[in-house]
């Protein structure tokens, strides 16, 4: 459906936690679970590859980007057997961790668990130290607990930009998301990422406090 030299070209010069090095980490990822849970490979991977095409236009709007990025795949993939686009378009559209609806199908299901998968362990606490260097976060900061377990549908609006560090974005969300996977071979994967994340910032704080 779609290659990735072709998708390459979609895309413009992301920051380096949603740059196409994700979407290629998300794509091996994709195929991966698609291989063990016996989804569709090139159903996931066009999902895969597209999954992000809509973030530059999120930014510049405000709309949601998964939204987006299923309008622009079926822009991008017309002329192809109508199904099979519009199940390229649905995976997308279900990809994101605040979508309200979640993913169904078992390909959407897959494209959602390699996404979130990329978001935590030692790659996802490289990510969080990404968009922290970026926007100027501090590295370390004590979490309310009250904050740590509200509602993720909720976003952190109240808590302010100026006031989130990668420990927050650990305990609101990152901490959250083995949880949340959708496939057998996901919650596998994610057991040995969420141990690593956990081990690092439990390590982090004794430092922050002068201890071993």
């Amino acid at each position: 459906m779609i290659d990735q030299e072709q998708a390459r070209a979609l895309y413009g010069q992301g920051d380096s936690a949603h740059d196409f090095e994700h979407v290629l980490r998300v794509w091996r990822m994709a195929l991966r679970i698609a291989r063990e849970e016996g989804a569709d490979l090139e159903i996931v991977s066009a999902a895969a590859l597209l999954h992000d095409i809509g973030r530059a236009e999120e930014q510049a709007t405000g709309r949601c980007h998964a939204e987006i990025g299923a309008e622009r795949a079926r822009q991008i993939l017309a002329g192809q057997a109508a199904a099979r686009v519009e199940a390229v378009a649905e995976a997308i559209a279900q990809h994101r961790f605040r979508g309200a609806a979640g993913p169904h199908g078992l390909e959407a299901r897959v494209l959602y668990d390699a996404d979130k998968l990329d978001a935590i362990g030692a790659i996802g606490v490289a990510r969080a130290y990404a968009v922290a260097g970026a926007t100027g976060q501090r590295l370390w900061a004590a979490v309310d607990e009250a904050y740590a377990e509200r509602d993720p549908e909720a976003g952190r609006a109240d808590l302010g930009d100026d006031a989130h560090t990668p420990v927050h974005e650990f305990r609101f969300k990152l901490d959250r998301l083995a949880a949340r996977m959708t496939t057998a071979t996901g919650r596998r994967l994610a057991e040995g990422r969420q141990r690593t994340m956990r081990a690092f910032f439990e390590r982090l704080e004794r430092e922050v406090a002068g201890e071993e």
